[in-house]
């Protein structure tokens, strides 16, 4: 018998993938189903990646749950979410900060930026939203994020070949940013302008991170 929604959560749960509180709250809120094709509906449940598309995946459920219990989105933080998808992880982070929060989700391919879209319409988040990446050359080449803006948190869902060093400048004095580079995911924190905390996990696998030039 496939496994239900309540069933991928408590597995997640069990297996310690999932510890917070808040966290836990939005994985039983948010069906994976609303964010995988058509095809794929019998696995939406299955703890592994599936095609979405463009040569993507929406992430293996485990991995995620990882990565958002290193990131610890918080009640009104303000978080950039890119290489966004399906969809999924924006929904995920939008319920964790809540309305006093903000959610900006960045796909680089304009057909799941729109697919994107509508699988976030299912859940009622005005402060939200999905848009396509654009090309922002600044300095010696194309730019990832939003250069001029500032987050609390930052979460990167495609492997880097090198550390983009240039998300740095967008995340706040105190905030925090999780991201794959190569196969290994790194949890940084950002303590001072010139004083950051890192930590490393290995053996992970993304698809391949894009710059728009």
């Amino acid at each position: 018998m496939p496994m239900s929604h309540s069933d991928l959560v408590s597995y997640l749960v069990r297996t310690g993938a999932l510890q917070t509180p808040r966290l836990i709250d939005a994985f039983f809120a948010i069906d994976r189903k609303n964010f995988i094709r058509p095809e794929y509906v019998d696995e939406a449940y299955d703890d592994y990646p599936l095609p979405i598309g463009k040569g993507q995946t929406i992430s293996q459920p485990s991995t995620v749950a990882f990565m958002l219990e290193l990131l610890q989105p918080e009640q009104g933080d303000r978080v950039l979410d890119i290489g966004s998808g399906s969809g999924w992880t924006t929904a995920l982070l939008a319920h964790s900060v809540g309305e006093r929060g903000e959610v900006l989700g960045l796909e680089l391919d304009p057909e799941l930026a729109a697919w994107g879209k509508e699988n976030l319409r299912r859940y009622v988040f005005p402060h939200a939203r999905i848009e396509q990446a654009v090309s922002l050359t600044v300095g010696a080449g194309p730019q990832l994020g939003r250069p001029c803006e500032k987050y609390d948190k930052i979460l990167v869902s495609a492997a880097a070949d090198s550390f983009p060093s240039e998300l740095l400048s967008q995340l706040k004095e105190g905030g925090r940013m999780v991201l794959p580079v190569g196969h290994t995911l790194y949890k940084v924190e950002k303590r001072g302008e010139d004083d950051m905390n890192t930590e490393s996990f290995p053996g992970f696998a993304f698809v391949p991170l894009r710059r728009k030039g």
